[in-house]
């Protein structure tokens, strides 16, 4: 079983395939390293595809120290990823979740990305201290959910949100096999990512000034009925000036599975453009 070893001591599973320039996904909350199979089978034809499952998510390691998670130590995972398979620079997509680790690859190691790409990023990130208050709340009562139900229920609980459901009715299959997927999971390991990191992590209006300085190309994609992300992700490409935003119709979080045509499409123009050096080619010369 592949894994590679983080300077803090976790152990971190690992998948690649393909031979090409380096792309590496970083799942959501309520994914793994399987989260990417879409995508994985997509550009591993063209690429060289890493996905790794995050601290806390088996088969990786499930450390019961809450100092062994934050927005800091999974960016740093990224690049220990990075330097234990001998990859200097690639493309960076994450989700949700891994999103924003993506971001902060992005801004704090520009020169290891290729692109960086924020699918369904912006929940929890509001304007509101109110409404922050609420969210860190409502993290609080779905870490307790976790651990009192156990995963097989929690999964069940977590998956029937407004913002998966465009996925359970127009793919009945695919959100079972996503609910089977979550059930897997370490109850423990959800615990401490959703109270450590999740209700931790610099909001998105926090990141302003840096993310005004973002210089690596970046794709912000969102479902339209991803009601919890629409408002980051259009606060992203009006902030990022190397942002591009996509709204995927009739869809909602579960972006990579739901719509893997859509989504895919939208990387291999990133990719080609990106590789090219022709990102922002529809605008004048600075």
């Amino acid at each position: 079983m592949p894994k590679i070893k983080t300077s803090d001591g976790v152990s971190l599973y690992y998948e690649e395939a393909g031979a090409g320039t380096p792309v590496v996904f970083v799942h959501e909350f309520a994914g793994d390293y399987r989260t990417w199979e879409p995508q994985m089978r997509r550009f591993s034809r063209s690429h060289r595809c890493v996905t790794y499952s995050q601290r806390g998510y088996p088969p990786s390691d499930v450390s019961s120290d809450p100092a062994h998670y934050g927005q800091d130590i999974l960016r740093g995972d990224v690049i220990a990823v990075l330097d234990a398979l001998g990859i200097e620079k690639a493309h960076v997509v994450g989700h949700s979740m891994g999103a924003y680790t993506a971001l902060h690859v992005g801004l704090c190691h520009p020169e290891r990305c290729l692109s960086v790409t924020a699918a369904g990023c912006g929940w929890g990130s509001l304007p509101d201290p109110a409404a922050r208050d609420a969210m860190r709340a409502h993290a609080a009562e779905t870490a307790k959910m976790f651990t009192e139900k156990g995963m097989a229920a929690a999964a069940v609980i977590y998956t029937d949100a407004p913002s998966r459901l465009s996925q359970k009715y127009k793919d009945p299959r695919g959100y079972a096999e996503f609910v089977h997927m979550l059930a897997e999971h370490s109850a423990l390991g959800h615990a401490l990512t959703m109270t450590q990191l999740q209700s931790k992590r610099p909001n998105l209006w926090d990141m302003a000034a840096d993310l005004k300085k973002f210089a690596v190309p970046l794709l912000v994609i969102c479902g339209d009925e991803d009601e919890t992300c629409l408002d980051g992700s259009v606060f992203l490409k009006r902030t990022a000036p190397t942002a591009a935003l996509l709204v995927i119709p009739r869809s909602g979080h579960t972006i990579t599975s739901e719509e893997p045509d859509a989504f895919n499409l939208a990387l291999a123009e990133l990719f080609a453009a990106a590789e090219a050096g022709r990102w922002l080619a529809h605008k004048p010369p600075a």
